[in-house]
């Protein structure tokens, strides 16, 4: 796959910065949580993290798609030719007489 074309619209642009964003805001939360008073703790601004992820899938979700190149899944799977019928289980050897009878 190193020799893939790689996308380059705008929807495939934004989501690649889905992980720098997450660990940017991170960052400055933790920032944050050591400069400021005990109102910027980490336990009260981590909702901020789910916001910026939001916001981020809301950008790519309206952004437009011109330009995108559409990776090839995985091939399809091929049935075999001529399939074995299913194997019967041989019987169940009674191993105790008188049981089941």
């Amino acid at each position: 796959m190193a020799n893939a074309a790689q996308c380059r619209c705008t929807r495939c642009s934004i989501r690649s910065l889905m992980g720098p964003v997450i660990v940017t805001t991170i960052g400055v939360l933790f920032l944050l949580s050591e400069l400021g008073s005990g109102y910027f703790h980490i336990g009260n601004t981590y909702p901020i993290l789910f916001i910026v992820i939001g916001i981020v899938l809301l950008a790519s979700a309206l952004a437009p798609m011109d330009g995108h190149i559409e990776y090839p899944g995985a091939p399809p799977a091929v049935p075999p030719v001529n399939p074995a019928p299913p194997a019967t289980p041989p019987p169940y050897p009674n191993l105790y007489p008188g049981q089941g009878q």
